[in-house]
């Protein structure tokens, strides 16, 4: 079968690999779609998992095509999405509801191979795949299974967004316009942050009620002046950047929650300076949300398929497996608006 393979820092191939086995508690998983997520550059920069040789992809939708013998909840033909937070449900925090935290981490393109690939062995297969509605394609499944829960279920249910809150959402990609949307559905004010005008232009149409580039302005001091000098309930950092943390924090109101949803580089060059005596001073609260257990899905699949939320202004665009690279190198010119997913695999 054809899969990009990564075999060091930005060394990336598209390469014939032997197609994998189905294992006895999992799927074979004909891919349809892969989201190509932010956290793939991460990994292809090296700024973490330095596991080679190693095939990326955690956003991906497909289509069953073998089931192993322990496998009981699907079968061959059945349309199904992988939730980035894979599990193996006998740790501790499996048994408490945690599946997103298991100790395995058996997290697509890095506990087991991912998604740029036409096949992908889905381990322990009853807990790690859930159906994808009829109505919604694989290309929005695709999203919806790292970008979007991560988004939907930081404000649900970390950060626990009130009606009439004011909630600032820095960075509008994937994460941020997921934040943005499920936010705006819940009664909150929304300010979207970002350094790109095509990108706040979605927030826009996903419910932002204003709007900030940051590129031309001191985006705290915009907020500041938007809340009457109060700052927001709720800032939310949905890019991964030191900086940006800092700036959601010195956005915060009094009683303020700082969510953070996006992931840095490991180590010093990922750590955000914060200071102490306003934390304590104004109370404020510092969440940190990874995904969701595999529970927290059928929720929100429930409200897409319904038209209740909406993934369709996310996906900006699509690609062929051997461009998957070149999405990449424009992310790191900040090139990149919504979310792009692989759909061709035999290029």
């Amino acid at each position: 079968m054809r899969a990009m393979v990564l075999e060091g820092v930005e060394d990336y191939n598209l390469r014939e690999v032997p197609k994998p086995e189905c294992q006895p508690h999992g799927i074979l998983l004909k891919v349809m779609a892969n989201g190509v997520c932010r956290s793939d550059w991460h990994k292809w920069h090296g700024h973490y998992s330095r596991n080679y040789p190693k095939i990326l992809g955690h956003e991906m939708c497909g289509i069953v095509e073998e089931v192993g013998e322990l496998v009981t909840r699907f079968k061959p033909g059945d349309r199904v999405m992988i939730p980035v937070s894979g599990s193996e449900g006998t740790c501790d925090m499996c048994k408490a509801g945690h599946g997103n935290l298991c100790e395995s981490y058996l997290v697509p393109g890095i506990g087991y191979d991912g998604g740029f690939a036409e096949y992908v062995a889905v381990p322990y297969a009853d807990r790690n795949a859930e159906y994808l509605p009829d109505n919604l394609s694989f290309e929005e499944g695709a999203i919806l299974s790292c970008r979007y829960i991560t988004g939907f279920k930081g404000i649900v249910e970390t950060a626990k967004v009130k009606i009439g809150e004011w909630v600032a959402i820095y960075g509008c990609g994937g994460v941020g316009l997921a934040a943005i949307q499920t936010a705006s559905k819940m009664g909150a004010f929304v300010i979207a942050v970002d350094i790109k005008d095509a990108a706040l232009e979605i927030a826009k149409k996903v419910g932002a009620d204003y709007i900030i580039n940051s590129s031309t302005c001191d985006p705290v001091e915009e907020i500041k002046k938007i809340t009457n000098g109060k700052g927001v309930d709720v800032a939310v950092e949905a890019l991964g950047n030191k900086q940006v943390v800092v700036q959601c924090f010195n956005s915060l109101a009094k009683l303020g929650r700082l969510l953070q949803l996006g992931v840095t580089q490991l180590g010093p060059e990922g750590d955000a300076s914060i200071p102490i005596n306003p934390l304590v001073q104004g109370e404020f609260q510092i969440l940190g949300s990874l995904s969701s257990p595999i529970q927290g899905f059928k929720p929100m699949l429930e409200l897409v398929a319904a038209g209740k939320l909406d993934v369709k202004p996310l996906l900006t665009e699509t690609c062929k497996l051997s461009e998957v690279e070149n999405i990449f190198k424009r992310m790191d010119e900040n090139d990149v608006v919504g979310a792009v997913v692989c759909n061709d695999f035999a290029n």
